[in-house]
């Protein structure tokens, strides 16, 4: 018998603490939203965007700048990385630099020099990635033969050819729709100060010749295609242009999503509000007016006198996940009273009548999904519904209100279930979405153009499959155990696909595992559990770097530094693998109390810690949730000391 290596006052207090600092920070209508933040891409992008269209506005110009002043990493490589402590990537650089210059910076500054001789130094900007160079070719800094040919007739290709809409993600599909109109038009950026960054570029453009990289054959293929596309192009009969133009803005109007914008995420929302201007939509027309507005809430502003520009927000998310925490921390009336409001912002956010793009691949199944944002009703994600769904499902479990959501857990389980792709996983939009020849074209440099079935989704929709227990899920549950045990790592791990890394991949699929009924005493299933054992520092803590998803061989790993979000989610996971009376266990719990802080970043994160938490695209675009560090310690500490109230230790 092995006794807790810590009293119980002191969890109850560290929970208590938490525990309240988050319900204040919950919203008057019942929900979370924290900051979604990324590397400066995104807000370099703002700035050019608002010298694209002529539309600057100074304050908010100066405010950015000064934020990406401060992210870049004069202390090392001189440049800017996708994650706090990364190394310096080249086309956030150089986009970094464009911004700062155009928004009045000099270019002898010393943290532009320095800047400057470090993307000299990676070979300079024509080396930079796809959606760089398109950028600088609109705004003339490159010939359009330095970005991928693009052209807008690909909205009028047959389902049957290798290349579709329907066939890549989500993302890349809303994405890339408004993308082709800027880039058949050869659209060009009104630059009213005519900024430009030829210092950037160690070959003149004009003259540059190696501008895509092949490695692959069907890459090759691809780029011979791409040349003679360019080639043939000005055969290209008007009439058909026009008409695919026409089709292309059909396709995105529908979808502008309001005040939400164009897919819920800046990328498309910039591309749409671009194109509507080189398509000649006035400044003041409601809908292009409608689209900047989208893009403007994105900006979060700081007492600092700083701003960024978030890739989108995450309310739906956060709101899940911070109830589920604080569902279990007490059960007052306060608290619970905190949590049915959760639930009944939640609720009717439930997309019931559109049957968005997924529905190609599945024509006849009723939508039910929750989407990530405030409103994206085309795109609702099978992560967010599986979470919201096991909420409403666990919250009012034996209670007086048990059946109050029944018809929405069902449609949510029914629509799972009908999005189960043929391998047995689960993706996160789409179903089927494994067109994997498509990563191989040059406008994909960035390998992120499908949504096939991952680990950490699988494991999330299995848990809530598993906790709801209807009989005729059981072939789909067993579907999707099959598909998870293929894809364990020979060490035990699951890559993570929506967090870093593979410790929130392991922690997904175990508590999948264990809501589904499994024993967790399978060799197969303790491989992954001793995987996290081997893993854990010697302060007790976890931590894993982003770099994982450059070089695998580093997964579980941190240079031994523990982080809170990794530490909860190994604690998670050891706790759905009935290893909460585990010595490993108790010293994550141990880190975790050692490591609350007396008051965080804000009120609500007493747990804050710089790191960046997940990727967006894995290798390309990196995130820090900032509710992660406040709801999962919570949801840790409070799910171990439930477990060790509700049984004897056995380890």
């Amino acid at each position: 018998m092995r006794q807790p290596l810590h009293d119980a006052s002191r969890i109850d207090r560290a929970i208590d603490r938490a525990r309240q600092a988050l319900i204040a920070r919950q919203r008057t209508d019942g929900h979370w939203c924290f900051e979604f933040e990324t590397d400066c891409t995104i807000s370099s992008e703002y700035i050019l965007m608002m010298h694209f269209i002529d539309e600057i506005d100074e304050v908010l110009q100066e405010k950015l700048a000064r934020y990406i002043r401060l992210k870049q990493r004069l202390d090392t490589h001189g440049g800017w990385p996708l994650y706090h402590d990364g190394a310096l990537d080249l086309s956030c650089t150089v986009k970094a630099y464009y911004a700062l210059k155009a928004a009045g910076d000099a270019p002898d500054a010393p943290h532009m020099r320095r800047a400057r001789d470090a993307i000299l130094a990676k070979g300079g900007a024509a080396k930079s990635n796809v959606f760089t160079r398109i950028l600088l070719a609109m705004f003339g800094q490159v010939p359009w033969r330095a970005a991928p040919y693009v052209p807008v007739e690909i909205m009028l290709f047959p389902r049957w050819m290798p290349f579709h809409l329907e066939k890549v993600s989500y993302w890349a599909r809303s994405t890339m729709v408004p993308l082709f109109i800027l880039c058949t038009m050869k659209a060009k950026a009104k630059n009213p100060r005519q900024v430009g960054i030829a210092e950037l570029f160690v070959t003149p453009p004009e003259q540059e010749r190696q501008y895509f990289a092949t490695t692959t054959f069907v890459s090759k293929l691809f780029l011979l295609l791409d040349k003679l596309g360019r080639a043939c192009d000005p055969l290209m009969p008007s009439s058909l242009r026009r008409k695919a133009i026409r089709k292309a803005e059909q396709w995105f109007l529908p979808r502008l999503n309001g005040e939400d914008g164009l897919g819920a995420i800046f990328p498309p929302m910039v591309n749409a509000l671009e194109a509507m201007d080189l398509l000649g939509y006035a400044k003041d027309h409601p809908v292009r007016a409608t689209c900047l507005r989208s893009l403007q809430k994105l900006i979060v502003h700081r007492d600092d006198g700083t701003a960024y520009c978030q890739p989108c927000v995450s309310p739906v998310w956060d709101t899940g996940w911070a109830a589920m925490a604080l569902l279990r921390t007490s059960a007052d009336e306060d608290t619970q009273a905190v949590v049915t409001r959760a639930l009944e912002w939640l609720a009717p956010l439930q997309e019931l009548q559109c049957k968005g793009d997924w529905s190609v691949q599945a024509p006849g199944l009723p939508p039910g999904g929750w989407a990530f944002q405030y409103a994206n009703a085309y795109y609702p994600d099978l992560d967010d519904t599986a979470v919201v769904a096991a909420l409403l499902h666990v919250a009012v479990r034996g209670t007086p209100r048990e059946g109050v959501h029944r018809e929405r857990i069902e449609r949510a389980a029914d629509w799972l279930v009908g999005m189960q792709s043929d391998n047995g996983g689960f993706a996160s939009f789409d179903r089927n979405n494994t067109h994997y020849h498509i990563n191989e074209i040059p406008f994909a440099d960035h390998g992120a153009m499908l949504d096939p079935p991952t680990e950490d989704v699988s494991g999330r929709v299995l848990a809530f499959l598993g906790l709801l227990g209807r009989p005729q899920d059981q072939p789909a549950i067993e579907r999707c155990i099959a598909y998870l045990r293929s894809a364990r790592l020979p060490d035990g791990s699951y890559w993570g696909r929506w967090g870093t890394n593979y410790i929130y991949g392991t922690w997904s699929v175990l508590g999948g595992l264990a809501l589904a009924g499994q024993d967790m005493r399978q060799p197969w299933i303790r491989a992954s559990v001793d995987w996290l054992f081997s893993r854990q520092h010697a302060d007790g803590g976890w931590g894993e770097t982003n770099d994982t998803y450059f070089d695998p061989a580093l997964r579980g790993t941190n240079d031994g530094v523990s982080t809170p979000h990794s530490t909860a989610w190994a604690v998670l996971g050891l706790c759905a693998a009935g290893e909460h009376s585990s010595e490993a266990a108790h010293r994550g719990v141990r880190w975790l109390l050692d490591h609350q802080q007396a008051a965080g970043e804000t009120e609500a994160d007493l747990w804050y810690h710089p790191s960046f938490n997940a990727p967006g695209f894995p290798r390309v675009f990196f995130l820090k949730y900032h509710g992660y560090t406040a709801y999962f310690p919570l949801w840790a500490l409070s799910r171990y000391r439930q477990l060790l109230a509700n049984s004897s230790p056995t380890r």
